[in-house]
């Protein structure tokens, strides 16, 4: 059974810093990629970027690219999500999820984390 926990999330001031982290198991995922959303309340959930198992190659959204850096670490099975300048308006909760082979359809979600940004 695969298994997403995330966990970082708190209350920081506008202009600063958190890192998610969200830790996986239940299976290798070698072939995985793991995507990262938020979801503001009265919001769609809105896709924040992705990192591939496999090379670590990652996307990020245009609204948090250069602000927001997703990496992974092997050895840990462990995704992060490196948020820098954070904003009133990246308020929300946090979560991952994985799609083990679809090129679209994400299979498992975690539970989510609340991040929330004072200004």
């Amino acid at each position: 059974q695969v298994q997403l926990v995330e966990s970082g999330g708190g209350l920081v001031q506008a202009g600063g810093s958190l890192r998610l982290s969200c830790a996986a198991s239940g299976r290798t995922f070698s072939s995985s990629t793991f995507g990262w959303f938020r979801q503001a309340p009265g919001k769609e959930r809105e896709f924040v970027g992705h990192v591939r198992w496999s090379d670590g190659s990652t996307f990020h959204a245009h609204s948090v690219k250069g602000r927001f850096t997703i990496s992974r670490d092997n050895a840990k099975n462990t995704v992060y999500l490196q948020m820098n300048s954070l904003k009133p308006e990246d308020t929300a909760v946090y979560s991952c999820a994985v799609r083990l082979s679809s090129l679209v359809r994400y299979d498992y979600w975690g539970q989510g984390t609340q991040v929330t940004v004072s200004s």
